[in-house]
């Protein structure tokens, strides 16, 4: 367990001056939605871009390098055994959608979800009931999905366990260690939506004994749209029938006449055609940026960051949390639920003003922070949403 702890103020001023926004006086709260763009992130963009238009014009054999930086980055970020088990991907949802569709299913498996996914980790299992696999639900009533929930729904039908490393409303963070475990003493593939922890906290796919993780790169990991990847291990690839094959998918794409040669052995093989460029400029941008600073720096961070938020929160009388109290069980997500008067709707407008960005998420209000956020800031929301609530019709 990393400890909360806050990051020096010399460490904070560094990340601050990367995110202009913070010296207009906004104090921005959405990462689990979306993340501003560093400095970084858009300099390289800017930089690939205006090369492809007045520089070289053709830069494909320098953005190579920088791809195959962009996949060690991954793998550091996750503990992947290699390089070769991370495909890069536009998105979790096409990242999840790899392995749906490419198991081999027969009528009558069971896949276990729970009722707090958000949809991108859903979609793709419910659309395999037509192939007569069935859907067990986990239902929970305090945003949390336990182990002992997810040993108890297991029956011998099950072939795969999906599950988000973190919950998006409530915030709550899955023990992926233990569930990992009963997954593979059962044999049954455990395959994790990481979209709201990758970037923000520690993951290891290897001591987790997680088969498949999926993340969007444009929360956590503070990357443009149109980015993500999906870490899968060499024994599920195996088992996956690849649907879709584009020029990149085989071992040699370059050699462009040859129709009989293999797919390329690595996870590779997922991207098919040409990737997004600028895009990935500004991811590489971005997970550096994060190591950089340190995921285990980070993380206590927002540990901390988070127990402010929960504590100014306290002081507020009808406040309900839909977060969990416990450290060990959230990552960068507080969730709230306002008192009976107050429209959770009008409180965001209200905070919108005060320069103050939140979400709203099923009538209830979240606010999730990143590593430049300062505990003046988390102060300062817990001060403003007490205003705001008083003065909501």
């Amino acid at each position: 367990m990393i400890f909360p702890k806050l990051l020096t103020e010399q460490t904070l001023a560094s990340a601050r001056s990367l995110f202009p926004h913070t010296s207009l006086g906004k104090i921005y709260l959405n990462h689990a939605g979306t993340s501003p763009l560093s400095i970084r992130v858009v300099g390289a963009m800017t930089n690939y871009l205006r090369e492809r238009s007045e520089g070289k014009l053709e830069t494909y054999q320098d953005d190579l390098p920088m791809v195959a930086e962009l996949r060690s980055f991954v793998q550091r970020l996750i503990n992947a055994e290699s390089t070769e088990r991370i495909a890069l991907t536009g998105n979790t949802s096409d990242a999840i959608n790899i392995i749906a569709g490419g198991i081999t299913w027969r009528s009558g498996d069971r896949i276990l979800l729970n009722n707090i996914e958000f949809p991108a980790n859903v979609w793709p299992y419910l659309n395999l009931k037509q192939l007569g696999v069935e859907i067990d639900i986990i239902h929970s009533s305090d945003g949390r999905v336990t182990t002992e929930q997810i040993e108890q729904a297991i029956t011998p039908r099950t072939r795969l366990v999906g599950l988000s490393a973190v919950q998006f409303l409530s915030g709550h963070r899955a023990d992926l260690g233990a569930i990992g475990t009963i997954c593979k003493h059962h044999g049954i593939i455990f395959a994790v939506d990481g979209i709201q922890a990758v970037g923000a906290v520690k993951l290891d796919v290897q001591a987790m004994k997680i088969d498949a993780l999926a993340a969007g790169g444009q929360k956590w990991q503070m990357s443009p749209h149109g980015t993500g990847f999906l870490y899968l291990t060499e024994d599920l690839q195996s088992q996956i029938h690849q649907t879709n094959l584009g020029w990149l998918s085989v071992a040699d794409p370059w050699d462009f006449y040859n129709y009989n040669q293999e797919l390329d052995r690595t996870a590779r093989r997922f991207e098919g055609g040409s990737l997004i460029m600028p895009s990935l400029w500004g991811m590489h941008a971005a997970l550096g940026t994060i190591l950089e600073f340190g995921l285990e720096t980070i993380e206590a961070h927002l540990l901390a960051l988070t127990q402010k938020l929960i504590e100014g929160f306290q002081k507020i009388e009808g406040i309900q949390f839909y977060t969990p109290s416990r450290a060990d069980e959230r990552a960068g997500i507080v969730s709230i639920e306002l008192p009976p008067n107050a429209d959770p709707k009008n409180v965001f407008k209200q905070l919108l003003q005060k320069g103050i960005t939140a979400a709203v998420r099923e009538g209830m209000l979240r606010y999730s922070p990143h590593f430049y956020c300062s505990a003046e800031e988390m102060q300062a929301t817990a001060e403003a949403t007490a205003e705001c609530i008083e003065s909501s019709p």
